[in-house]
């Protein structure tokens, strides 16, 4: 056989790989809005960067037909790429064959890519359009799925993990996405462990696709998605902003990205957005916009845990990932689902070297049965925990309200925070005044002939002594009381100052690691 008939029998089988399904599943699913799988990296990726491996490789399976014909590739397009010039490791699956189901080979391209992507340090992103783990294959199917799930863990903390989600995630292909660092919906995708047939079977209950576990559920309900899209093409965007933030490993600093905007711009409107008065609400992502480089903030998490803020913004081009109470939410108190948020993002942070930047305003953690029997407790320990763990500089700044386990938890000296600011505003306690004085002069109160006014003085002697930040910074736990317009400024300042840190952990008992209150 000659030099030509050899690279013949190569197109034959690229061909065969590039096509999938077949040109006719192809337009299906082109017809119901949604990119070709291979359009979908395209659109991601730099133009003519990707590489492809394993296409070649298909099931060896001989059940329910599988023996007649053969499916290269096995539906999943797998290999790597730049974004922006920076090298990625992507795997995306195809609808067209056997509904992107997962078999032993699909699970083992994805796992090996991961491998690659831990080995040579580079992001690994997923894009999902699955029915699950490969009936026709039995247990080997489930190896596949389990294969992916163990790279996943393993690469986690090493290498950005982000999944897409562009139409069904069901049954065990919903795990992966679930195990990796940022899970993106688009609008019309969902994501369930078991279907509106099953539920219906189980428990006699009517329920769609979107209301078991459409975007807009796991992005608002769940928390399984951080972010949630109109449609693929924006989906693909948000990757590429989203990736512009992190670093590639573990062991590389966040990419720094020149800005125009004056580190020491004041924030006079600051005056204007946030009130003296610690009763009345504010929205603090206007404080936020204020003091990120030309107001771009990439919030995570949005409709999730809504009493909190989280997200990504650049100070003075230093990547930062900024946690903050949400005062126009019930007050900002931290309930279970805004825990759970900050515990996972200050990880993610701490794991890729992205500083930490808290803005504090909150009146303590969310009271109530509810509360209480959801686990209050131990969800609020994993703030603790992230906060404590966290070794990358730590900022924190007390704008108004800081009580109580809420205060300790909100990053504060006592955790192992490295800068802590507070504005004049700030109120330190371990409850508010109010309430504080109903406790402390019970007795004087109901004693008294004019309860009121006896309340008002006590409370203005409670806030004079213990409700302000010069008491806290009298004892050490705060570093600076700062005028509010120069928050922007001093933050970065503190940044350049933190730029070099190293900790490690001297005179501390060896481990494997610490157990997480999960």
């Amino acid at each position: 056989m000659g030099h030509e008939d050899l690279l013949r029998k190569v197109n034959e089988y690229r061909e065969k790989s590039i096509e999938g399904g077949g040109r006719d599943k192809i337009e299906q699913q082109r017809q119901k809005g949604k990119l070709w799988v291979r359009d979908r990296i395209n659109r991601l990726l730099d133009p003519d960067s990707f590489v492809e491996l394993q296409w070649v490789r298909t099931h060896r399976s001989t059940y329910f037909g599988l023996d007649k014909v053969k499916y290269y590739g096995d539906g999943v397009v797998a290999g790597y790429g730049t974004i922006d010039r920076r090298l990625v490791y992507i795997y995306a699956q195809d609808f067209t064959v056997l509904g992107g189901s997962i078999g032993e080979a699909h699970g083992e391209k994805i796992a090996r890519l991961i491998e690659l992507a831990v080995e040579t340090g580079a992001p690994v992103i997923g894009l999902y359009d699955s029915g699950g783990a490969r009936i026709q294959e039995g247990v080997a199917s489930l190896h596949g799925c389990g294969r992916i799930f163990y790279s996943n863990v393993k690469a986690s903390g090493v290498v950005p993990q982000i999944a897409v989600v562009m139409g069904p995630c069901a049954g065990a292909a919903a795990y992966s996405p679930a195990l990796m660092d940022f899970v993106i919906m688009v609008k019309s995708s969902y994501m369930f462990i078991t279907g509106p047939e099953v539920v219906k079977a189980a428990l006699g209950v009517d329920v769609t696709f979107e209301q078991l576990g459409g975007a807009n559920i796991h992005a608002s309900t769940s928390g399984v998605a951080h972010f949630i899209t109109e449609d693929e093409e924006s989906a693909l965007s948000l990757v590429r902003k989203l990736l512009s933030y992190l670093p590639s490993n573990n062991m590389e600093e966040p990419p720094r990205v020149p800005s125009e905007d004056p580190v020491d711009r004041r924030m006079d409107e600051i005056y204007e957005v946030v009130p003296t008065d610690p009763v009345k609400p504010f929205d603090v992502k206007k404080v936020i916009s204020m003091i990120v480089d030309e107001g771009d903030f990439l919030e995570v998490h949005e409709h999730y845990g809504r009493s909190a803020v989280v997200g990504f913004g650049r100070i003075g081009g230093y990547t930062v990932g900024i946690v903050a109470n949400q005062p126009a939410v019930n007050a900002g108190v931290i309930d279970i689902d805004a825990s759970n948020k900050i515990a996972r993002f200050v990880r993610f942070c701490d794991s890729f070297n992205i500083p930490i930047v808290t803005l504090v305003d909150t009146p303590g953690f969310m009271p109530g049965v509810d509360q209480e029997h959801g686990g209050i407790i131990r969800h609020g320990a994993k703030v603790l925990y992230a906060y404590a763990e966290a070794t990358v500089p730590k900022i924190t700044l007390v704008m108004r309200k800081a009580y109580g386990g809420a205060y300790i938890a909100m990053g504060s000296l006592s955790l192992g925070s490295d800068v802590n600011l507070a504005w004049p505003t700030a109120e330190i306690a371990v409850m508010g005044p109010e309430g504080a004085i109903r406790i402390l002069y019970r007795k004087e109160l109901a004693q008294a002939p004019d309860p009121e006014e006896l309340a008002r003085r006590k409370l203005a002697e409670y806030r004079e002594v213990f409700a302000n930040p010069f008491r806290a910074a009298e004892l050490g736990y705060i570093d600076d009381v700062i005028d509010p317009a120069l928050t922007r400024l001093r933050i970065y300042q503190v940044l350049e100052a933190l730029k070099s840190k190293r900790e490690e952990f001297l005179g501390t008992v060896p481990k494997k690691h610490g157990n997480t209150p999960l």
